[in-house]
């Protein structure tokens, strides 16, 4: 991984220090959470994580003061993510509160329990740019329980014929589930490839499928 900067890494040194001793859990996330909003407040993290339990598995979630940045998917490497984060970004990264992952957390939530059809958070596009972001934003004026194939997608995106480049903007999305790329499928019907696996897209395909009734999320 690319390396830290060097206020992040005392910060890390405290940390593993700190483990070296017989510490309750409770108080050792007292700990991490009191330096890591030390840190925070210190301006001492360009991107902030955290892990979130969903119904597909553990996500990792990350952002930058302009919003989420990273959605990470079960199905893909924890440590990879965090490369590309510190690769593509800055290697301050540290697990830290951002008022966008609590929102985020909270709204995600929401969605799996049916409470939700819309995603109302801060995000930060930064990890994807020119036709492929026309493809990302494009895909997330999808409405709720609706699907629209990589074909139309292109078109919306304004290049009809970029139907290869389409699915490879949407197979590469760095925001899942938050921009809705599993509502994009095959000209026929086919699921596609999805970056979190055809599983995972095929259950919130379902997942919206069965809640269409829910309130609009807010």
């Amino acid at each position: 991984m690319t390396p830290t900067d060097p206020d992040i890494e005392a910060i890390e040194r405290r940390l593993a220090a700190a483990r070296d001793f017989d510490i309750e859990p409770a108080t050792w996330r007292r700990v991490t959470d009191a330096l890591a909003g030390r840190a925070e407040a210190e301006d001492l993290i360009d991107v902030a994580i955290e892990r979130h339990d969903s119904p597909l598995g553990p996500l990792l979630l990350a952002a930058t003061r302009e919003g989420v940045v990273r959605l990470g998917l079960p199905s893909e490497d924890e440590d990879a993510v965090l490369d590309e984060l510190a690769r593509r970004i800055s290697g301050r990264v540290l697990h830290a509160p951002r008022a966008s992952l609590v929102t985020a957390r909270h709204q995600l939530d929401e969605y799996f329990a049916h409470g939700r059809t819309r995603f109302d958070v801060a995000l930060d596009w930064r990890l994807t740019r020119g036709f492929r972001r026309d493809v990302l934003t494009a895909t997330a004026a999808i409405p709720y329980g609706q699907t629209s194939s990589y074909t139309q997608v292109a078109a919306r995106a304004g290049s009809p014929r970029a139907v290869r480049a389409a699915g490879t903007a949407l197979a590469t999305n760095p925001l899942p589930i938050l921009v809705p790329c599993h509502r994009v499928l095959r000209s026929g019907g086919a699921l596609g490839a999805y970056r979190g696996g055809t599983e995972a897209k095929r259950r919130l395909l379902s997942l919206e499928a069965s809640g269409g009734s829910v309130r609009q999320g807010a």
